[in-house]
């Protein structure tokens, strides 16, 4: 039996209903003066050009408007609120270690991550975030620091490498707007830090595989 790939909700087929539902949130934009002509021009090609969801989404993003309200995967697969309940730990160390913390944990406001010789991997794809905006500082000596972050919360990563480096691989994919806010910072001395969009499913035949994109 082949490999089949669990899709990808971003990639998921748009419908021309669904275009059209956008074309409309980008004209009321256009008479409210949050597009000029040239904007609106460039905009609406890209929608009627667009074949999936993850191509429509940023079209309407940035314009602080109500949403086209498209029946996306990308939106029905997502939890309806990640915002509230009891923090959970606020720090993962290993040191000459390793710690994988994932599944279904409260990020606090502020978390901290320390890798000295060791391995951290956060996932936040089942989290849930104390409150709307959270840091995590890093702090990574000869280590390594993986976070996996969701397309439904916004990452903004300004980390610096010291011989080191923050490596940030989700603007590969978009992000849907209106979830928690994760900044991650800090410091990789001799040191990686990545960010990337969590494992995929990959089937085979009975088994599941988790792959990275």
């Amino acid at each position: 039996m082949s490999d089949e790939l669990v899709p990808d909700p971003s990639q998921m087929r748009a419908s021309d209903a669904d275009r059209e539902k956008v074309a409309r949130v980008l004209q009321a934009a256009h008479g409210e003066g949050r597009l000029d002509l040239h904007e609106l021009d460039e905009r609406l090609r890209d929608v009627y050009a667009a074949k999936t969801y993850g191509e429509l989404v940023p079209l309407t993003a940035d314009l602080g408007m109500p949403s086209a309200n498209l029946p996306s995967p990308v939106q029905q697969n997502l939890p309806s609120s990640r915002i509230g309940g009891t923090p959970g730990p606020t720090t993962s160390i290993a040191f000459w270690s390793g710690v994988d913390r994932r599944g279904d944990w409260v990020v606090p406001a502020s978390h901290s991550v320390v890798a000295i010789m060791g391995g951290v991997e956060l996932d936040l794809s089942r989290a849930r975030f104390a409150q709307a905006e959270a840091t995590i500082n890093v702090f990574a000596f000869w280590g390594g620091v993986v976070i996996y972050v969701p397309e439904d919360v916004t990452v903004r990563v300004d980390g610096a490498g010291v011989m080191g480096a923050f490596e940030d691989s989700t603007h590969k994919t978009p992000t849907v707007p209106g979830g928690p806010v994760v900044r991650i910072t800090g410091v990789a001395i001799m040191a990686g830090v990545e960010v990337r969009r969590p494992k995929r499913k990959k089937i085979r035949g009975d088994k599941r595989a988790e792959i990275e994109d």
